[in-house]
């Protein structure tokens, strides 16, 4: 068809990226994500599409292959892009586990009462099935989070990178531990789950230790993308070997944004430490950009792919608010419990994206159940992208407003303090009246003084 012309695709596909960069910046002045204009967009091109084509087109059996590439390409890149800007350090040690313990229990709390609202709602649906479509539900998307929380204090922004990243990595091990239970044949239990877990984090070290030597000695100047394409290779080789190929990806990054702790001592005298730090900053940039590219595109394609009378569901909008409603509650209590008080915005950033849909596309075809809509899927990534929204706007506005106060409190001091000088200049001109004629310095002197002692 025209409409799918090299030029008109190049055209679009241009035209995204532009509308996306200017996304980024009404994201980073109101507060609202780019992914959901992002989505948006899509929806909008949808309409568009469908409007100019003859034929009829299915945009979500079409591009559903296309969204799995783009997904897990760009997965790759935020972990990634994450990992390369977490510091560890001794004193961070705290805050690391209590992030993980809060992905944790949040993760496994979320999933379970998500699986019993789904089995209690869902026609065919058994308790088996309800925990695969659960656990997509319950893992935080660090793909909206991490963008969107740079104007946050600096320790709740970490602990949202923390938190958002674990949640990621956890939430896709545990999907694939239920996804391998499946089929008794293959099933392995928790000991082998265990197992699984410790072979891909030795072969995540050896690997990290490998690829930091050898290409600190590549002279070429091309080799950024050299190494993103071992790094897809290496992850795509884990998932064929069902190991939980995200940890590599993740000790990666670490490893390469902390080599000196990494490399000790005389292990140090491996290190070419000027070249380590040119490919750490070209990685950050090549990683930052590819990620910014890539979830662009894939959140565009999922606006596209979105089937809009979905949500006219009675039965779909009752299952996904009690879901949401179940999500911020586990969440007020964890935090309650790990972090005191201070939780705001922290309770309402808690969105589903990338994670969510990649995970869904990838229930095996036994375990799918006829009665479950998608529409709940899209509800709860939209509903919870708009809380996020709300949260972070009303805490803009809060710091807006107490610097507000501040500068009016410093205005009407330097005012008060004005006219109290003038009030006191005043007098003490009344008071030396009555003498000699006071020198220039004398009269200063005197309402000086005059001021000091008022």
């Amino acid at each position: 068809m025209e409409i799918f012309s090299s030029y008109n695709m190049i055209i679009g596909a241009a035209a995204i990226v532009i509308i996306s960069f200017w996304f980024n910046g009404i994201s980073k002045k109101t507060n609202i994500p780019s992914v959901l204009m992002l989505i948006v967009l899509g929806i909008i091109l949808q309409f568009g599409l469908k409007y100019f084509m003859v034929a009829e087109f299915d945009f979500e059996q079409n591009l559903r292959g296309t969204l799995e590439i783009i997904g897990t390409v760009g997965l790759i890149m935020i972990v990634l892009e994450a990992a390369l800007e977490l510091e560890l350090k001794r004193e961070k040690l705290v805050p690391i586990l209590k992030s993980m313990a809060i992905a944790l229990i949040g993760l496994i709390g979320s999933a379970w009462v998500a699986a019993l609202i789904l089995y209690q709602f869902i026609d065919g649906m058994t308790m088996q099935a309800a925990w695969l479509y659960a656990t997509p539900l319950s893992i935080l998307s660090s793909a909206i989070i991490i963008p969107s929380v740079s104007s946050l204090a600096d320790h709740k922004k970490e602990f949202h990178i923390y938190e958002s990243t674990f949640s990621d990595i956890m939430g896709i091990m545990m999907f694939y531990f239920l996804t391998g239970s499946l089929d008794p044949e293959t099933n392995t239990g928790a000991v082998g789950f265990a197992g699984n877990i410790a072979l891909t984090i030795v072969i995540a070290i050896v690997a990290s230790y490998a690829l930091v030597l050898i290409f600190q000695r590549i002279k070429s100047q091309a080799k950024q993308f050299l190494l993103i394409a071992v790094l897809l290779l290496l992850y795509a080789i884990g998932k064929k070997m069902h190991l939980s190929s995200l940890i590599i990806i993740l000790i990666f990054g670490l490893v390469i944004a902390n080599v000196k702790l990494f490399f000790p001592g005389k292990t140090a005298i491996f290190l070419e430490k000027e070249k380590m730090k040119q490919v750490y900053h070209e990685l950050h940039i090549i990683t930052l950009e590819t990620a910014f590219v890539v979830r662009t595109f894939f959140f565009v394609i999922f606006g596209i792919t979105i089937v809009l009378s979905s949500l006219l569901s009675l039965n779909v909008a009752l299952v996904s608010v009690l879901i949401i409603a179940s999500i911020y509650a586990i969440r007020f209590a964890l935090l309650r419990v790990f972090i005191g008080s201070d939780i705001l915005p922290q309770v309402f950033i808690a969105p589903r994206g990338l994670i969510t849909i990649l995970l869904f596309y990838a229930i095996p075809v036994e375990a799918e159940v006829a009665g479950f809509e998608s529409g709940i899927l899209l509800f709860v990534i939209i509903a919870s992208s708009l809380i996020m929204t709300w949260a972070m706007i009303k805490d803009k506005k809060k710091i807006g407003t107490m610097l507000d106060e501040i500068d009016e409190e410093h205005e009407e001091r330097n005012e008060a303090e004005d006219a109290l000088r003038e009030h006191n200049k005043e007098e003490s001109l009344e008071e030396i009246s009555n003498n000699e004629d006071p020198t220039p310095e004398k009269l200063d002197s005197d309402i000086d003084d005059s001021y000091q002692n008022h």
